[in-house]
């Protein structure tokens, strides 16, 4: 297309300056490129010019014309059918019109997923790999997203994905050193954009955090070692993660025969236990955000929310595991934190009696209610805290 406007444009206006130098008629600007047209198409604007260097424009543009189609058809065809090329410029071409997209550096199991993840969430997304594989190429293409072939940790391959224009960068490849020099080229062309690595070595994942400013790096270990050991013993636990340097996660399991949980209402569980259950699965029923005067019972399959080593401590409590040493020096300690945080916010139970808006479904956290306010708890929910066998447990067998 730029060579063709090239010789219609520059080609008219040097026909139409020799030809008012060679017989003094001035042709006007805006009908050069149409004579220029007229000589491609063969179709003479007027009788042959006697003048040699006119009569040479005659023959020079129908052969460049004919140059620019052959060439616009080869392209077209090596295009279509060269499956063997290692360039997509379809993806390429759709990569230059996105804006605030992201791009994944590895089309594989991992990328693939993680691809599939961000597109569900109606994002645009660029993939990079250098050897894609055949059913990746069908998987991507069937969501609608480009992949460029090429080396992630090369200018040139990441300026085709768009780099100045996307908003986030995640490498997922299964090799550290690929990810850390890629990251290290998109820091470098991009300040501001989000990146997201993935690497296997916890210390490395933190020195990259620490020393290029990446935001998140989730290692490989991390992310498979609670799934394995909530395999193990046939519960789920969820990726943990961090938030003002505490770790929290989410967990789901069966409520077990001489559980502390059976008998006790969702809300007994959450206020005196630390544990916000977000759901509560009765004979194939599920219940979200389940009502606080709902009784769990052996059986149940319970999902909730808490500190990491609180859920732990739940999950031992549910097998029928007396808390260890440890665990009720971690219980004490947290509920000295508690009572000192206290002095400088109102207990939940102060908010319900003010009646500012708290929803009865409302979790108490990990804010400790005073000793009247759990005993009204204890005699108001449902018979919270009451167990199959009518017993109450020992404090030590409560607290957790």
């Amino acid at each position: 297309m730029v060579g063709f406007l090239l010789l219609t444009v520059v080609g008219g206006l040097i026909y139409g300056e020799l030809y008012e130098a060679i017989r003094g008629v001035t042709i006007p600007m805006i009908d050069r490129p149409y004579v220029i047209l007229q000589l491609m198409f063969v179709e003479a604007p007027e009788e042959v010019p006697p003048e040699g260097v006119l009569v040479a424009f005659w023959y020079i543009m129908p052969v460049g014309f004919v140059l620019l189609v052959g060439l616009g058809a080869a392209d077209f065809l090596n295009l279509v059918f060269n499956r063997d090329d290692k360039r997509n410029p379809w993806a390429e071409a759709m990569a230059l019109t996105y804006r605030n997209h992201v791009i994944v550096l590895g089309a594989g199991h991992v990328g693939q997923r993680v691809i599939r993840d961000l597109v569900a969430m109606d994002l645009d997304v660029v993939a990079i790999d250098s050897s894609p594989s055949a059913a990746a190429k069908k998987q991507l293409g069937e969501m609608g997203v480009p992949i460029i072939r090429g080396d992630g940790r090369l200018p040139e391959t990441l300026e085709k994905a768009r780099l100045s224009r996307a908003q986030a960068f995640v490498a997922c490849t299964g090799k550290d050193q690929a990810n850390m020099e890629a990251i290290m080229k998109v820091r470098h062309s991009n300040p501001q954009i989000r990146i997201v690595g993935r690497m296997w070595d916890r210390q490395f994942a933190d020195q990259l955090e620490k020393f290029l400013d990446v935001d998140t790096v989730l290692s490989s270990a991390d992310l498979a070692a609670p799934a394995f050991a909530g395999a193990a013993i046939g519960v789920d636990i969820t990726q943990t993660f961090e938030i003002e340097g505490v770790a929290y996660s989410t967990m789901r399991f069966t409520v077990a025969r001489g559980s502390f949980l059976a008998g006790s209402t969702v809300g007994y569980l959450q206020t005196e236990h630390e544990m916000d259950i977000v759901l509560v699965d009765v004979a194939g029923t599920p219940a979200v955000q389940p009502p606080r005067d709902l009784e769990v019972q052996v059986g149940d399959s319970v999902v909730f929310f808490a500190r990491h080593d609180r859920a732990l401590e739940i999950l031992s409590l549910n097998m029928g595991k007396r808390p260890s040493r440890a665990s009720r020096a971690s219980a004490k300690k947290r509920s000295g934190k508690d009572r000192r945080s206290g002095r400088d916010r109102r207990s939940i139970a102060e908010r319900r009696q003010s009646g500012k808006g708290q929803s009865d479904r409302e979790w108490g956290g990990p804010e400790r209610r005073s000793g009247r306010a759990r005993r009204s708890d204890a005699e108001t929910g449902s018979a919270a805290g009451r167990r199959s066998g009518g017993e109450r447990r020992s404090p030590d067998e409560t607290v957790g």
